[in-house]
């Protein structure tokens, strides 16, 4: 017996919400959406799915805080106008190759929080607009060069509190309009020399909460413009005489919280004064000095540029017995060294 269409009507609205129970119908109910002469700005909390419909004009869409762990292929397919892309705290674990082909215009991908582990080659191939790229809070054991091609206006790079263990020295070679690199808060013991080649004009570097051991002459050589620089909580015992050389527009400098003991002299030629102020100031706190007759560089210039020093009550002399526990400006005013 065929099934009447009386009886369709009334089997259809409860098939949707069966489905719907089952995570297979997304709908726009769960979002927020503001329209402006601009386009439309689409907002989604915690929805079940990645939404299946979004107006043609939307320029931002955020998809956040679910339990999302793919995104179909063509997703943005619809909204071929988009600039903004968030897909924060959710479980993202891949993503399609061919996922941002339909959205050439876009300038902001945020991907934090998620369970990635690589990026497809390709992923980016369309995406000569995009100026901003997070990745931070994911599980990247690695980082590839293929990843990154076609970003030619990418300007800030996250990479950030992943499980980076090491990094190629031509990661970055096609990344020249590159002025803001975080690789903080991963598992980096070393650096290759080669590793800032590309961007011409990087200003802000973060490197800190790794394992670096020791900066050498040469990875800091290629970027002459950079002004912030974070060091801070590695494992650094060691700095190479020439691993600030022309470094002459830094503005912050944070190493505290490393193994440093002692610095060679000159290191800090470029830096502060005589030459000028650093802008936001230096922080050397934290670290295991020895305040003996090869720390009588560091001391000096200390003592110079004193009114840009963070932490002075914790930059203080682990040894020799005489000055231990003494502020390390104490021994620089003394000039006992």
């Amino acid at each position: 017996m065929q099934p009447s269409l009386q009886d369709l009507n009334i089997r259809l609205p409860r098939a949707l919400f069966l489905l719907a129970l089952l995570g297979r119908v997304s709908s726009l109910e769960e979002c927020q959406m503001l329209r402006s002469a601009e386009g439309s700005t689409v907002s989604c909390y915690g929805p079940a799915e990645f939404p299946s419909s979004v107006p043609a004009d939307t320029v931002h869409l955020s998809v956040e805080f679910s339990n999302l762990t793919q995104l179909p292929a063509a997703a943005l397919q619809g909204c071929p106008g988009l600039r903004e892309l968030h897909l924060s705290s959710n479980r993202l674990q891949a993503l399609s190759p061919g996922l941002l082909a339909p959205v050439p215009g876009l300038r902001v991908l945020d991907l934090t929080h998620n369970a990635l582990r690589s990026l497809p080659p390709g992923l980016f191939r369309t995406s000569a607009a995009l100026s901003t790229l997070v990745l931070r809070h994911n599980q990247l054991r690695a980082a590839r060069a293929p990843w990154l091609q076609g970003l030619d206006a990418l300007g800030h790079l996250d990479l950030a509190e992943n499980r980076l263990r090491s990094l190629p020295a031509g990661l970055l070679l096609s990344l020249g309009a590159l002025h803001t690199l975080d690789l903080g808060y991963n598992q980096l013991e070393s650096l290759p020399e080669g590793l800032l080649r590309g961007p011409r004009r990087l200003q802000r570097l973060h490197l800190e909460g790794n394992r670096l051991r020791r900066l050498g002459d040469g990875l800091l050589a290629p970027q002459p413009f950079l002004r912030v620089l974070f060091l801070n909580d590695n494992r650094l015992s060691a700095l190479a005489p020439g691993a600030f050389r022309g470094l002459r527009q830094l503005d912050m400098l944070d190493l505290s919280g490393n193994a440093l003991s002692s610095a060679p002299a000159g290191l800090w030629a470029t830096l502060g004064r005589p030459a000028r102020d650093m802008q936001h100031g230096f922080d050397v706190s934290h670290n295991p000095w020895v305040c003996d007759k090869d720390l009588a560089d560091l001391c000096r210039w200390l003592d110079a540029n004193r009114h840009k020093m963070f932490s002075q009550n914790d930059t203080r002399c682990a040894g020799p017995g005489t000055v231990k526990g003494r502020r390390l400006l104490d021994v620089a005013e003394l000039g006992s060294l």
